[in-house]
Parts: C-alpha cells; sequence; structure tokens
C-alpha cells in the first residue's frame, strides 16, 4: 500500500501521542495524590485519555487506503 506525505506524518504523530500518553500514565501512577479528587491527578488521567485518543484517530487515518477517496492529480483520475 503506497501511502502519501500526510499519511506518513501522521503516523508519526501518532506513535508521538501514544508515547506521550505512556508518559502520563507512569506520572499519574508515581504522583501521589494530596487530597481526594486532586486536580493534578486528574488532569494527568485526563491526558492520557486525549492522547490515546488523538493518537488512534491519526493511526487509523494512516492505515486508512486513500486511492480513490481522494486524488491529488488530475492524471491519476484518468488512469483508472
Amino acid at each position: 500500500m503506497q501511502r502519501n506525505l500526510a499519511q506518513k506524518i501522521s503516523l508519526v504523530i501518532a506513535v508521538l501521542c501514544y508515547l506521550a500518553a505512556a508518559g502520563f500514565t507512569i506520572a499519574a501512577l508515581v504522583y501521589e495524590p494530596r487530597q481526594s479528587g486532586d486536580p493534578i491527578h486528574a488532569s494527568f488521567m485526563a491526558s492520557v485519555i486525549f492522547f490515546i485518543g488523538c493518537g488512534i484517530v491519526l493511526h487509523v487515518i494512516a492505515r486508512t487506503r486513500l486511492k480513490g477517496l481522494v486524488s491529488l492529480s488530475a492524471e491519476e483520475e484518468h488512469r483508472d
């Protein structure tokens, strides 16, 4: 499967999002909340959910077969 430049970039950013989610997971596990409902601990956990969601969306975009859906040149349309 041939990917265009935008799909390659989105795959790299997806991997970075997964790494950020792993980092925030470690931070949430290491950080000891001072009280029940500590906002810092809650923001670490919210960041994990956010980065996992971004990574999944970008990973799907990077893996999608776009030929036929999006055409960047008129020449490709005439070949099919």
